[in-house]
């Protein structure tokens, strides 16, 4: 590089060790701010800042197995009355919603394991760490929710060609409004805990029970017709439960498909060039990307600086574009700041791009 200052990546680690007393993340993941003294973790209602001990992603995957355990309980509760009236009435609606929410129940199975694999430190091999474990866990999680849409449906099917009349309306019109209280519940405990957390994968879940929640009114829907008169209204009804379940499948395979490509939501990248861009003395920023691994995003990027200045300059400002953005910005955890040479002092008042060109 030209001027008179190297890249952060050749002195950050002695200036961070000595000024600040923890290491920051160029190339060692999991270690960085999340266990600095002065960790800001927005969005974050247990603890504004982690004073060393623990790590924060250790405590975030804590959250979620609680998370996950009290879900696993409440959907097993729903799940087991309802398949009871099941046996009891016949119903292929009541069929249909008591095997998503068994399916439900079984999701947190993958994520659980997914958690715990959080917890391991990175490795010779997996530099990185186990962030990625998520992302497969979602995709698990996916599986299991196709797979109760195909028998959901097929049961569907055969009802309508082999029409038969459940029983037991009273009981099943009951065991619908459970599926819907119990999925409701489940569906806001995870979707808040995911966002703080920022796990993708128990979002998605979350507005996944919501639906289902939903669905499970349905029932009540096609008991209702039954008792009219309408025989078919019960297969009908379970049939649409599952299309319903189709939909959610297609939902979530966009929403974990992006961070398993290395995505980020949209503006993220846009979020990042600008607080970088107003740390005083970042004269241009050339290059942005960002990825999330695990609950953590990991950024990296590229500023322009003044030519003139020294290295230990350049890298007071390169540290303060870290402190910025892991400050500033939730679920930012990681940050490996570049430095370059502003090519030239009109470079000061670029207008910098609202987006970055793929590289």
């Amino acid at each position: 590089m030209s001027g008179r200052f190297a890249t952060t990546a050749d002195h950050s680690r002695s200036h961070t060790a000595a000024a600040h007393g923890h290491d920051h993340l160029d190339g060692e993941p999991g270690r960085g701010h999340e266990a600095a003294d002065h960790r800001h973790d927005h969005g974050d209602g247990d603890h504004g800042h982690s004073h060393g001990g623990i790590d924060a992603a250790i405590l975030r995957s804590r959250e979620a197995m609680r998370t996950l355990a009290l879900s696993l309980v409440i959907l097993a509760v729903t799940a087991a009355f309802q398949i009871v009236v099941v046996v009891l009435s016949g119903s292929v609606a009541l069929l249909a919603d008591s095997v998503h929410n068994v399916g439900d129940a079984l999701t947190a199975v993958p994520l659980a394991i997914a958690f715990l694999l959080l917890r391991r430190p990175p490795s010779a091999r997996l530099t990185y760490g186990w962030g990625r474990a998520e992302d497969f866990a979602g995709l698990a999680v996916i599986a299991i929710i196709l797979f109760s849409a195909v028998y959901a449906a097929y049961e569907s099917i055969d009802r309508l060609i082999s029409p038969s009349a459940p029983g037991y309306l009273t009981a099943t019109a009951i065991a619908g409004l459970a599926g819907f209280i119990g999925n409701e519940w489940v569906a806001v405990y995870r979707i808040r805990s995911g966002r703080r957390i920022g796990s993708a994968a128990l979002v998605a879940d979350g507005y996944h029970a919501r639906v289902d929640g939903f669905t499970s009114l349905a029932v009540v829907v096609g008991v209702a017709g039954v008792a009219l008169g309408f025989d078919l209204a019960d297969p009908i009804v379970g049939l649409a439960i599952s299309l319903a379940i189709f939909r959610i499948v297609w939902q979530s395979i966009r929403s974990i498909g992006l961070r398993a490509m290395d995505g980020v939501e949209e503006g993220t990248i846009d979020s990042i060039r600008r607080r970088a861009a107003s740390v005083e003395g970042v004269r241009e920023v050339t290059g942005v990307r960002a990825r999330w691994l695990g609950h953590s995003i990991r950024a990296e990027l590229t500023i322009a600086l003044d030519p003139g200045l020294s290295v230990q300059d350049a890298h007071e400002i390169a540290d303060s574009v870290r402190h910025e953005l892991i400050a500033e910005m939730e679920h930012v955890s990681e940050v490996v700041v570049q430095t370059e040479a502003a090519r030239s002092p009109a470079a000061a008042g670029a207008h910098i791009p609202a987006t970055v060109e793929a590289e």
